[in-house]
């Protein structure tokens, strides 16, 4: 599996988690979560591969749909990267101006509270 699928998977996961039902969620969570194959999840579950796979392709494509429509992943990483980019200007620019450090750092704790 893409390192980078999973990743992607991951993150929509945190964010629209509460959307899927719970079945969607433990196949998920297993599949891209805790690294299961698709037959470790069918036997857990009792049903067939082509179900698990099924389940976790409409679910996937759930996810993204959520995302195309919401941006919330994608505004969060925007948000990061603007926050990132100030930092590094800060630290080259302004590096002995100890207030706007805080400021900067009351903002960053704001964001990672989000």
């Amino acid at each position: 599996m893409e390192l980078a699928k999973t990743n992607r998977m991951n993150s929509l996961f945190d964010f629209y988690h509460g959307l899927l039902t719970a079945k969607q969620q433990e196949y998920l969570e297993l599949y891209y979560g805790d690294d299961y194959s698709l037959g470790e999840i069918a036997e857990e579950f009792g049903v067939s591969r082509q179900a698990v796979y099924d389940n976790i392709r409409r679910s996937a494509s759930a996810l993204e749909e959520y995302e195309r429509q919401l941006h919330m992943l994608a505004d969060f990483e925007a948000q990061n990267a603007a926050v990132d980019a100030l930092g590094q200007y800060l630290r080259s620019h302004y590096n002995d101006d100890h207030e706007l450090k805080q400021l900067l750092a009351r903002v960053e704790h704001r964001v990672a509270e989000e």
